[in-house]
């Protein structure tokens, strides 16, 4: 089988992670290719932000939590969140940082690397501390946050997947 469709076929979300950290040289490797994802018309309407100091990725869930109304790790121990947003200026920015997203995933899973879609970004950076965060950072413009990729190094096996759905395709 393709290395790609097997690769599309064998990931799976993780949702715990060992404390160990993802080498910068990894983590470079991941986003480089969130940065090939498609977009509408060639936009690149998405944007990466790779937060790796434990502080902040610490503040970060906090935040998604308090979005949740829970009180534990959304990002189920992961140490590093690679944070999705996209210019909302772009009519296909959703879909395309939704791309963006489903690059990194794969990528990590290329390199070994376990990974999840934890939902919330969008409340995360339309809040007034999710806005100092991007201004620290010397993001300017109106952004929205798509997802937060978390990644790390699986602290056990993927579950089995569910078995496709009957009526997935239809042939005209």
């Amino acid at each position: 089988m393709n290395e790609v469709l097997k690769a599309i076929k064998d990931r799976r979300s993780t949702k715990s992670f060992k404390s160990d950290m993802v080498p910068m040289e990894v983590i470079d490797q991941i986003c480089e290719a969130g940065k090939w994802a498609a977009s509408g018309k060639g936009a690149q309407a998405g944007m990466i932000i790779a937060v790796t100091d434990k502080e902040t990725r610490d503040k970060l869930s906090r935040l998604n939590a308090a979005v949740m109304g829970a009180d534990t790790d959304p990002f189920y121990g992961a140490p590093v969140v690679l944070v999705v947003l996209a210019d909302k200026s772009v009519p296909t920015y959703v879909y395309d940082g939704s791309l963006v997203m489903g690059n990194l995933m794969l990528a990590a899973h290329s390199l070994d690397v376990g990974s999840c879609w934890i939902h919330r970004a969008k409340q995360v950076f339309d809040s007034e501390e999710g806005k100092a965060i991007l201004a620290s950072l010397g993001v300017e413009g109106e952004w929205e946050g798509i997802g937060n990729c978390v990644i790390g190094y699986p602290a056990g096996e993927p579950k089995e997947p569910k078995p496709r759905k009957e009526n997935w395709v239809y042939k005209i």
